[in-house]
């Protein structure tokens, strides 16, 4: 699985304000629900409950909240990069800025339990974290995390 097949140019913004962990997911469930067609309040409480078993931020600035999803049929992905670092309760205790949601189907068996691996190797990548935090706008960020050759700004 590749994160193209993840993620939509259109699930990419920058310059995302948020004053911390809580206001991050309630936006991430709110973008992916509008995006899913699905009930946002749903959504929050699976990454609330995902999270409540240990941060998903996973150090050097980039947290990567997941859940599964009874209805859901192929894994979703959104990334944010947020306008300041905010507390997320890192392993690392160093606030986030880069933000990849991904929600998979419950049932997720094969590539899509690869999805997660996918998304966690590019985004812990000292060089491709830099050129997220360092592209222009959401396409620029799109095509730094979705082509490893690249390095668009």
């Amino acid at each position: 699985m590749t994160i193209d097949e993840l993620l939509s140019p259109d699930q990419v913004a920058v310059g995302v304000r948020a004053s911390g962990k809580g206001v991050i997911l309630a936006e991430l469930a709110r973008r992916a629900a509008q995006a899913l067609g699905w009930d946002v309040a749903a959504i929050r409480s699976a990454l609330e409950r995902r999270e409540a078993l240990g941060s998903t931020g996973v150090g050097q600035g980039i947290a990567l909240p997941h859940a599964r999803l009874d209805a859901l049929r192929r894994p979703f992905g959104c990334l944010i990069r947020l306008r300041d670092a905010v507390a997320f309760d890192a392993v690392d205790e160093r606030p986030v800025d880069l933000v990849f949601l991904l929600l998979l189907p419950a049932d997720a068996q094969g590539s899509h339990l690869n999805a997660l691996a996918c998304v966690s190797r590019r985004m812990r990548d000292p060089e491709a974290a830099a050129a997220m935090r360092e592209a222009r706008d959401a396409d620029a960020l799109y095509a730094v995390v979705t082509d490893a050759r690249r390095t668009a700004r």
